[in-house]
C-alpha cells in the first residue's frame, strides 16, 4: 500500500478520526472527574477551606497511587474491569476506560494546582463577607483560574492523544494501530513517518489554541 491518495483514505483518515474520538471523550471525562476530586482535595487539605486530615490522605493516596502507574501498563491490568465495564476490551470505546482512569488523577492534580495558586487574600475578603465554601471555589477561584487551567487542559488533551496512541498496541484503533500494524510491522515507511507528521501536527495545533484561549481569557 504505497499509494499517498489510497493510504490517505483507507488507512490514515479512520485512525484520524478515531483518535480525535479517544482524545476528545477521554479528556471530557476526566478533565469532569478530575476537577471534582480536585475540588475535594483543595476543600480537605490542612490549609483547605474545610480541612479534613482522612479524607485528604486517602485521595491523596488514590491520586498518587494511580499516576504512578505508565499507561499501558495499567491498561493491560485492568483489562477485565474494561470488560465488565464496557462489554469489551477491544476497540476505540473499551479504550476510553482506561485513559480516563489514567487521565483522571493527572488532571486532579493539576487542577489543584491551578485552584491553589488563587491569592489567599481574595478567599479571605470572601469569608469575610460570608461567602460559602462553594461560593469561594466556583465564583472566586475557579473564575480566577481559569485562564491557567486552559493551558493545563491543552497539556491533558495532549497528554491523552499520546496515550490514546499506545492504546492502539491493545486493539483500540487509531493512529497508533496505524503506525505499528501498516507502518512499523509492515514496513511501510510511507505510513509509518506520515502518522507521526499527523500527530506533531495536531499537537501544535492543540497547543496554538490553549495559548490563544489563555491570551484571550488572561
Amino acid at each position: 500500500m504505497n499509494d499517498p491518495a489510497l493510504v490517505i483514505k483507507s488507512v490514515m483518515m479512520p485512525a484520524l478520526v478515531e483518535s480525535l474520538y479517544m482524545t476528545f471523550w477521554g479528556t471530557v471525562f476526566s478533565c469532569i472527574l478530575g476537577f471534582g476530586l480536585a475540588v475535594i482535595l483543595v476543600v480537605t487539605a490542612e490549609d483547605g477551606l474545610s480541612p479534613h486530615k482522612w479524607v485528604y490522605r486517602l485521595l491523596n493516596v488514590l491520586v498518587n497511587t494511580l499516576r504512578s502507574f505508565p499507561f499501558i501498563i495499567l491498561a493491560v491490568t485492568i483489562i477485565p474491569i474494561t470488560r465488565a465495564v464496557m462489554g469489551t476490551s477491544i476497540g476505540t470505546n473499551a479504550a476510553l476506560f482506561p485513559l480516563v482512569i489514567v487521565a483522571c488523577p493527572f488532571v486532579a492534580r493539576v487542577f489543584e494546582g491551578n485552584l491553589k495558586a488563587v491569592t489567599p487574600g481574595m478567599i479571605e475578603a470572601a469569608k469575610a463577607f460570608g461567602a460559602s465554601n462553594m461560593q469561594i471555589i466556583f465564583k472566586i477561584m475557579l473564575k480566577e483560574a481559569i485562564p491557567v487551567m486552559c493551558i493545563s487542559v491543552t497539556l491533558v488533551v495532549i497528554s491523552i492523544l499520546g496515550s490514546s496512541s499506545m492504546a492502539g498496541a491493545l486493539g483500540a484503533g487509531g493512529l497508533g494501530n496505524v503506525a505499528l500494524i501498516y507502518g512499523y510491522q509492515s514496513f511501510n515507511d510511507l505510513i509509518m513517518y506520515g502518522t507521526v507528521f499527523i500527530l506533531v501536527v495536531l499537537v501544535q495545533t492543540i497547543q496554538s489554541i490553549g495559548n490563544l484561549l489563555y491570551n484571550k481569557l488572561k
